[in-house]
């Protein structure tokens, strides 16, 4: 039976606001063996089925004692996305579904016998599995499942602080198992006491405080308990003017005193919790709401200057957030896998206090001292960019490991970095294009000092910093988002995101509304940020095309585009007149050109050209990359960011080793001078130029590689191999060269881009520069169009070209480049011939051959063998592999003569 107080309430409040379960059961706690009720309320959690009309699926399995985590699912009953009956959640009322699981937990989802079952896992969903059910962080529902002991539970209020007002009605629903007896109590007076399994009432509210409930169950000589806290409001948030000077975040104002600022609109309190008041509800952690009636402030005393504390602020008695401005998060999720050596003594989570991701603070932080104070970055002009993702560079994945790889950079000649984002973002295992918070690093590639000291070393080094950021969307991990968020959704109130992208074509996450003023606020004081306080030399920015509110896929001419990034320009020009814009922009060459012009800086992508014509292939034209130039794009200024990889393409090497025309393809040793020839063409070129990490070492891994966004193979043996090796110094050369001379830069040029032979001129009044290469893999004849007659001098060889004739022609091996000069200049020293193999016998037989063929070779590699015409056309044959031996029926092929390849020792063979 049910026992009620004499002073029972049958309301509750309008003000009541309630973290209730998600779900609960029935019974409320279930066993292995029992069939069992679970109810799910669709307005609790992240409200993604909120309002939904459809049916509603479980995607549910268990945790049992052979999960290798406590998220490892096991014995899961459908494939995401399938819809079967006994997974179909039955409509009880508006928001709120019964799933039967019987005729018991373990019979349901087979679970093996011996195998202890933990817990129920569930994501609830539509049936096409475009909205889901989760709990408010956007995690997977779990509910335990007991063994047959002792057990009670305080089902409400949930055990978590909620928040209410004198005068609110509190529902106390407690349930036990195998008990005895339990006794309640609030606040130390005792409210139940008796052998009920069950209890509950509402217990009216008169006087503001802290709560504490407690049940205890008891058996025998044993007993078990349950408790949660809440909190009664005295006469709410108090209007007070902002202190003069203080910006949204933290503002330290003492040796021990913190002023914390948090714009809010559209709320109604907020509280401060951290370390510095445990964590704990009161009207003295009630933040002051400032005259505007939106920024919420406290200032906190008494601190200890050299202690790190967490923080969150609790908006609404419904969304805990950390700190939008933090530049340091606390992660329940991930911090625990970051290791020491790249973040040592990281602060702990404070595990059943904070809710989510928690900020923090110091206010005597580890300062800096910077050895470069006057670095001078180099002119936009010359820009010899290398992109690199910090979690594939390096084995340890962090800027302590970039640090240890920059001499290698140094020496290949570039003179910046682009670093893919670094601001903190979801996991600790991205690209980064998830961002969360923009003020923070992602601890996951190490401390703010750590990073600091690798922009300075590379200051040192003559080498800018550039940095990737992602201000066109964000994920739910952000308290901007999270803020004004409902099923799912942004909602109407959110002042920095649109509830919908207008970019139908092109949409990730959350779009930011760039034609909101908060929103060009935020990002300003991002910008503003990390020039400043890390001495970044600029921005590379995340598809630009998206900071529009027009409908459409982002391509046409965009005048209210131009001016939101003019205005970013403009914030970052007067922060550091001397720091780079650059546009993933991507959009049509008439406003692209607009941008270039005000001094903004475009990516050009130019990979499907460059790699068809690395590739060896011609049709239509497809090979032409002339639009990598500035002149042909119609600017006036060299803004064109060219390049032929990035994270976003193919690599080179891959396409070339796998579609490569005729003999290039499989061929390691004949597909790398493609590398070379490429590099030649787009580093030759004016303007600047950025390449792909690894690149310059032949990186043959396919971006799908573990998937578009996984990990991708970190081979820096690469390095040791002869033929990369040799890339590798071409790249250095070509970087060099442009370093050294300033006809590389020159506005002076033309190109001829078009068909197998290529070329590129460059003019000075004294020094001039002709650039021919053979794209083909054919010997080609090119007319070089030599500016004058006279003595010429071919850079890499070093050898003498007496023109008497303009218009002599020259004759190109296929892959063959030359760079020739009218001035001499020092031969570089590059690799010229690669390793050689071992000695080692190789036999084929019977050749000629009409039906079978034999390859002996000691340690040849299994399914390397490919035929092909002299044409370069696949011929299909089947092959059967042995100890040392290969026997290849050929009954299928036509009379004629053919290339065979293989692989042996790691090398091919023709």
């Amino acid at each position: 039976m049910r026992t009620f107080l004499s002073f029972v309430s049958l309301f509750l409040l309008a003000f009541h606001i309630s973290t209730a379960q998600i779900i609960t059961a029935e019974p409320a706690f279930p066993t292995e063996s029992d069939s069992v009720y679970i109810y799910f309320d669709a307005i609790q959690g992240n409200q993604g089925l909120k309002d939904f009309t459809g049916d509603v699926y479980a995607h549910t399995g268990v945790i049992t004692d052979k999960s290798s985590s406590s998220s490892d699912w096991k014995y899961v009953k459908t494939s995401w996305g399938e819809n079967t009956p006994d997974t179909k959640l039955q409509r009880i009322s508006d928001n709120k579904y019964l799933l039967k699981i019987k005729p018991s937990i373990r019979q349901y989802y087979g679970v093996a016998s011996g195998e202890k079952i933990l817990k129920l896992a569930f994501v609830f969903r539509s049936a096409d599995a475009s909205k889901e059910g989760k709990t408010e962080a956007g995690g997977d529902i779990f509910y335990d499942v007991y063994e047959a002991t002792l057990s009670i539970s305080i089902n409400s209020p949930a055990n978590s602080q909620e928040i209410y007002k004198t005068g609110d009605s509190l529902k106390i629903s407690v349930a036990s198992a195998y008990a005895d007896s339990m006794q309640i109590y609030l606040n130390n007076t005792i409210l139940y006491h008796g052998n009920d399994s069950s209890y509950e009432t509402y217990y009216h509210i008169t006087q503001q405080g802290n709560y504490l409930l407690k049940a205890i169950a008891y058996a025998a000589n044993e007993s078990v308990s349950d408790s949660a806290s809440f909190y009664v409001m005295g006469s709410g948030t108090q209007t007070a003017e902002l202190p003069a000077g203080m910006h949204k975040g933290i503002n330290i104002t003492g040796d021990s005193t913190v002023t914390f600022v948090l714009w809010a609109p559209y709320k109604n309190y907020v509280f401060l919790l951290g370390d510095f008041n445990n964590w704990q509800l009161s009207d003295q952690a009630l933040m002051k709401r400032d005259n505007d009636g939106a920024t919420y402030w406290l200032t906190v005393s008494g601190l200890d200057p050299n202690k790190e504390y967490v923080y969150q602020y609790f908006v609404d008695g419904e969304i805990y957030i950390a700190d939008p401005y933090t530049e340091k998060v606390s992660d329940p999720w991930n911090d625990k896998y970051i290791p020491t050596s790249t973040y040592p003594n990281l602060i702990a989570y404070p595990e059943g206090k904070a809710r989510g991701i928690a900020s923090t603070f110091k206010i005597n932080i580890d300062n800096y001292n910077w050895q470069i104070t006057d670095f001078k970055a180099p002119d936009y002009s010359n820009l010899r960019i290398y992109e690199l993702l910090v979690r594939d560079f390096t084995t340890g994945g962090d800027f302590n490991g970039v640090l240890e790889k920059l001499d290698y950079l140094q020496e290949l000649g570039i003179n910046a970095i682009e670093f893919m984002p670094v601001s903190e973002f979801e996991g600790n295992d991205s690209w980064g294009y998830n961002p969360s918070f923009y003020f923070a690093l992602d601890k996951a590639y190490g401390t703010k000092n750590a990073y600091k000291k690798l922009i300075d070393e590379c200051h040192k080094r003559g080498i800018a910093v550039i940095q990737d950021v992602v201000f066109n969307h964000s994920y739910s991990q952000s308290p901007l988002v999270q803020l004004y968020f409902d099923g799912g959704k942004i909602n109407g109130l959110n002042p920095w995101y649109n509830i919908e992208s207008p970019n139908t074509a092109y949409s990730w996450g959350y779009d930011f509304n760039h034609e909101s003023s908060a929103t060009r606020e935020f990002v300003d004081s991002a910008l503003q940020y990390w020039l400043t306080e890390y001495r970044i030399d600029g921005y590379r920015f995340d598809f630009t095309k998206g900071f529009t509110n027009k409908s459409g896929d982002g391509w046409a001419y965009d005048a209210s585009r131009i001016a939101i990034l003019s205005h970013y320009n403009n914030t970052i020009k007067n922060t550091n007149p001397k720091a780079y814009t650059i546009l993933e922009h991507l959009a049509d060459n008439s406003e692209e050109k607009v941008l270039a012009d005000s001094g903004m800086l475009l990516w050009g992508n130019m990979n499907y050209n460059y790699l068809e014509a690395g590739m060896g292939w011609f049709d239509n034209n497809k090979s032409d990359f002339s639009w990598v130039s500035y002149k042909k794009r119609g600017m006036n200024k060299p803004a064109v960011v060219g390049y032929f990889e990035s994270h976003d393409e193919e690599r080179l090497m891959y396409k070339v080793m796998q579609w490569g025309n005729g003999y290039l393809s499989g061929n390691l040793d004949r597909a790398l001078p493609r590398a070379e020839l490429d590099a030649v063409f787009l580093l030759m070129v004016p303007g600047p130029k950025m390449i792909w990490q690894f690149g310059e070492l032949g990186y043959d891994y396919s971006i799908d590689e573990n998937g578009r966004v996984g990990r991708k193979p970190i081979r820096w043996d690469y390095y040791d191999n002869a033929s990369r090796k040799r890339v590798y110094q071409v790249y250095s050369t070509l970087n060099k060269l442009r370093n050294s001379y300033s006809v590389f830069n020159s506005d002076s040029f033309a190109i001829n881009f078009s068909g197998r032979t290529k070329s590129i001129h460059l003019y000075s009044d004294t020094f001039n520069v002709v650039v021919v290469g053979n794209f083909d893999i054919t010997e080609q004849t090119i007319n070089p169009d030599f500016p004058a007659t006279g003595t010429w001098y071919e850079y890499f060889t070093g050898d003498t070209l007496q023109v008497n004739d303009t218009q002599v022609l020259l004759t190109l091996q296929g892959s063959e480049y030359r760079i020739y000069t009218n001035t001499k200049l020092e031969q570089p020293e590059i690799v010229a011939d690669v390793e050689q193999l071992e000695e080692i016998s190789v036999e084929l037989y019977p050749n000629p051959a009409q039906s079978m063929l034999t390859l002996s070779a000691e340690k040849i590699s299994s399914n390397s063998i490919k035929i092909t015409d002299l044409a370069g056309r696949r011929a299909f044959v089947t092959v059967r592999y042995g100890w040392n031996k290969a026997e290849i029926n050929i009954t299928k092929l036509k009379p004629g003569i053919y290339i065979l390849n293989f692989s042996l020792q790691g090398r091919t063979i023709s």
